[in-house]
């Protein structure tokens, strides 16, 4: 094509090689794949945000943790980690308790009815995450997991 990337057999390039050629080249992408995964959470009929999703995933595959351990692990703002919390709180799906290490702290645990949930959303995120690594091979996925994490931590900086 003009842009000096081969057009594919019916004419349009594909869309790694439109993501080249456009002047924000990842954001877009990373964008539309967050929207999409928001979009399945939301049609999953679970009815959560995508943030209590994430939370109650999270909880689901580490048990209790600390709410630095939540930031560290989603890098909400406190604030919007704080207001997730509590609506996750308000429908008794989490408790927050004195840390038995530190009194001065708090962890996240669980409540019986927000485990069946956890679980549930953990399993949905699961099946969109597998739907989208399908056809890639252990190199690939080892490759792109090495790459989102190199964005990550260039982001956060």
């Amino acid at each position: 094509g003009e842009s000096g990337v081969p057009a594919d057999l019916d004419g349009t390039r594909s869309r790694a090689a439109t993501l080249i050629a456009m002047p924000l080249r990842f954001i877009p992408a990373i964008h539309r794949i967050t929207h999409q995964i928001g979009l399945s959470i939301g049609a999953s009929g679970l009815a959560v945000s995508q943030g209590e999703a994430h939370i109650l995933a999270h909880l689901a595959g580490n048990g209790v943790c600390t709410i630095a351990d939540l930031h560290q692990a989603l890098a909400h703002k406190r604030s919007t980690l704080t207001s997730i919390l509590d609506r996750l709180a308000k429908r008794k799906w989490i408790v927050r308790q004195t840390s038995a290490a530190d009194r001065r702290s708090f962890v996240i645990a669980l409540t019986p009815s927000g485990k069946i949930c956890a679980r549930k959303v953990l399993w949905h995120l699961e099946s969109v995450e597998h739907h989208l690594e399908k056809g890639l091979t252990p190199a690939e996925k080892k490759q792109l997991a090495e790459l989102l994490a190199r964005l990550d931590v260039t982001a956060h900086h």
